[in-house]
């Protein structure tokens, strides 16, 4: 799949969008017709969907600088106004386990916040955006999200304040989206998250109306030369904030 072309798009959320759908649709038909196997089809996936979005956002926004998870970091970013934020794949081990909780991550970061962002989760179809919100969810599942493989100690307490349960997912995008699609009322990951893994989904949450914060309640920034999110993440509905943040 080509991603190498013009996409003549309105807005740059509408771009995020396109190349989020995109780069997943080159995901799902790389893992149904490659023969490779557990990492080493992971890495090809992600090296792959890597090259074909930086590619197309050199040709689309020329101007802007890139961050990416699978590319070196050469800090010109740090001096650039308008940064693309992107994770090609992010939950690689999920993506070759041929599970469907992995997503790709588009996200432009101006100043330290997301004016437009895209994640879509591939093998559901779903493509979620800061330009296209959901109706607002009157009354999401009772379940609280959070890492397959680095659980928070004190998750268990906030799901038992919340009378919710637990539920372990992979990506971070696939965790946020949940909170987005109303099937879950709370995502909380207690540190050591990079940019790529929650810009867009942060941009999402917020464009949905959902709180957004770090673990102790501040706004979460991007583009800093430490691309480590140290201070955890919390995406939830905004009546249940204060109960979440409490019991942290």
């Amino acid at each position: 799949m080509d991603l190498h072309r013009s996409f003549d798009t309105p807005s740059d959320a509408s771009l995020a969008a396109a190349l989020a759908r995109s780069a997943g649709d080159f995901l799902l038909e790389f893992r149904t017709n490659s023969s490779l196997q557990s990492r080493a089809l992971g890495d090809a996936a992600d090296h792959g969907a890597n090259e074909l979005l930086i590619a197309a956002l050199r040709s689309a926004r020329p101007d802007d600088a890139i961050l990416s998870e699978e590319s070196i970091d050469d800090l010109a970013r740090l001096n650039a106004r308008r940064v693309w934020i992107i994770d090609p794949l992010d939950g690689t081990r999920e993506y070759r386990e041929g599970r469907d909780d992995w997503a790709v991550h588009i996200a432009l970061v101006e100043t330290g916040e997301v004016i437009a962002a895209a994640v879509s989760i591939p093998a559901r179809g779903e493509v979620f955006s800061t330009e296209t919100a959901l109706s607002a969810v009157t009354q999401p599942a009772r379940r609280v999200v959070i890492s397959r493989s680095r659980p928070p100690a004190f998750a268990q307490k906030i799901a038992s304040a919340l009378n919710a349960e637990l539920a372990q997912v992979g990506s971070a995008g696939a965790k946020a989206m949940m909170v987005v699609r109303g099937d879950a009322i709370a995502y909380v990951h207690e540190g050591g998250m990079n940019d790529w893994d929650a810009a867009a989904p942060v941009g999402v949450a917020l464009a949905h109306g959902l709180h957004v914060s770090d673990l102790r309640g501040n706004s979460v920034q991007f583009n800093r030369r430490d691309v480590v999110l140290h201070d955890g993440l919390i995406i939830c509905d905004r009546a249940v904030a204060s109960v979440v943040l409490a019991n942290l």
